[in-house]
């Protein structure tokens, strides 16, 4: 394990019929950090300390990838492969929740049992993205926040609306948001991985994904030419994150009675995915 994920408690869980690594490190509310592909790369781990920092419990599944390792064109292809060929993820397949949701439910059922309160918090990056939505079916989902939500893939205008829910967890989700579940989700402007999803969700959640949310920002300096497609790998990171912070993380807070700790906002710098010798996360 790279020396990245030091301080952090390493693990296993099993449910739904999987088993994998989990990773855990901070003490209050619970978070469930749903990392993107390539896994758990150090720029995911860095948002994840940022999230423990603020005062919150982080519990990161591996669920693809090799946890601590440097992203590159090989390796997000190694991962990527994995998502479309694996039966725990619906990456095609519409109108489907992912077999892994799941496995990620139980998974915050046992982080919530673990450090009490009303609920937890989850998030999740890119093809990761719209996991949160459907943990939303269990009533202890307080605070789902979807950065970029990309599946199934978006080809097609079916596929780029769809919301990776089965009809019955759709029904489940949209009751949640008449009784004040908000859902926030983020992306950057002009985003084709995320399709129309944005429209979907406007029109599952109504006032749940309400007018100051999502949060929408340019990719990048058109100089520095154009942005990683994960809000973990981009010079963007702490101003794109703020917003869960303050409203889906912060109601977790709130409904534990605490306020999560503010942390200091980074310096702008370069992505550290370069597109000349590797593909961008996510």
């Amino acid at each position: 394990m790279s020396d990245v994920l030091e301080g952090w408690e390493r693990s296993t869980f099993t449910a739904a019929g999987l088993t994998r690594e989990v990773f855990r490190r901070g003490t209050g509310p619970g978070i469930v950090v749903v990392p993107e592909v390539p896994g758990i790369t150090p720029k995911v781990t860095e948002f994840a300390n940022e999230v423990v920092e603020r005062g919150f419990t982080v519990v990161m599944p591996s669920l693809v990838g090799e946890p601590g390792k440097e992203p590159s064109n090989g390796y997000a292809l190694q991962s990527m492969l994995k998502v479309c060929v694996s039966r725990e993820f619906t990456n095609m397949a519409m109108q489907r929740t992912s077999p892994v949701i799941g496995f990620l439910r139980a998974l915050a059922r046992n982080l919530h049992l673990e450090v009490g309160g009303p609920g937890v918090g989850a998030v999740g990056m890119c093809f990761s993205g719209g996991f949160a939505l459907g943990m939303m079916v269990d009533d202890i989902m307080l605070a789902p926040v979807l950065s970029q939500p990309s599946m199934p893939f978006a080809m097609g205008a079916a596929r780029g609306a769809d919301l990776n829910l089965s009809p019955d967890d759709a029904l489940v989700v949209a009751k949640r948001a008449t009784e004040g579940c908000q859902v926030l989700g983020l992306r950057y402007r002009d985003d084709k991985l995320v399709g129309t999803r944005f429209d979907s969700l406007r029109s599952l959640l109504g006032d749940a994904f309400g007018s100051d949310l999502p949060v929408q920002l340019a990719a990048t300096d058109p100089a520095e030419g154009p942005a990683p497609t994960s809000i973990a790998a981009g010079r963007r990171q702490s101003e794109f994150m703020a917003s869960p912070f303050s409203s889906g993380y912060g109601r977790v807070a709130d409904q534990h009675g605490m306020a999560s700790r503010p942390v200091a906002a980074q310096q702008s710098r370069p992505a550290s995915t370069n597109r000349g010798d590797s593909l961008p996360e996510g």
